[in-house]
């Protein structure tokens, strides 16, 4: 039988410690929650690898290195009410509940939030939401979030994510609108909308934030 209580400790050593994640509370919650639970059956042996794993539906768990940096670049804290947004099967929702107050998780069919529900149940996470809604319209009936966590990149952030930050919130997203790859740290403060690069990682594209094709002739 697999050990999977061991890869997941391999990968806190080899892929979250060695990047300079060394927030004790993320690597807490990345040893506490089994990646293989929220990954299809078939490549359960894949969770703890340095990959991306296909989720199927558009959706993608992100390889351990990328998440636990952007988890790190979030800053989150014990009061902090979280926004994931295409948490795909929980799995990021489930690690964000031992960090924050509140999540609330947004999928966009009724089946994908039943299984993630589902999961997140299983998983003992109970102060996570999962509802159905358009990802650009976000969810701003239980905001403002203090975090919004976009599960993939995007060409172009929409005006209702940033309209549902809290003063001094974070939106952490991947950009795929120019020739290197990031995760941007977007603040808001007042009015004013701040953006910093927090590195560089090419992060699988969120199902419908693709960016345009340029015509050629």
């Amino acid at each position: 039988m697999f050990d999977f209580a061991s890869a997941r400790e391999t990968m806190l050593d080899s892929q979250v410690r060695t990047n300079d994640v060394t927030d004790k509370a993320i690597q807490a919650a990345l040893k506490f929650v089994p990646r293989e639970n929220f990954v299809p059956k078939a490549k359960m042996a894949l969770a703890y690898s340095d990959v991306h794993i296909d989720l199927g539906d558009g959706r993608f768990m992100l390889r351990p290195r990328d998440f636990a940096k952007m988890l790190d670049a979030a800053d989150i804290a014990a009061t902090d009410v979280v926004l994931d947004i295409g948490c795909g099967r929980g799995y990021s929702s489930a690690v964000m509940s031992r960090l924050a107050e509140t999540v609330v998780a947004l999928e966009q069919t009724e089946a994908a939030v039943n299984r993630a529900t589902t999961l997140l149940d299983q998983c003992g996470a109970s102060n996570v939401a999962v509802m159905q809604a358009d990802f650009r319209a976000g969810a701003p009936e239980h905001g403002p979030y203090d975090v919004i966590f976009i599960g993939g990149s995007v060409s172009h952030v929409p005006a209702t994510w940033l309209d549902q930050l809290a003063n001094h919130g974070r939106l952490v997203v991947g950009g795929n609108d120019g020739p290197i790859a990031r995760i941007n740290i977007i603040t808001k403060s007042y009015d004013s909308v701040g953006e910093r690069i927090a590195f560089d990682a090419n992060i699988p594209v969120l199902s419908g934030f693709a960016p345009e094709q340029a015509f050629v002739l």
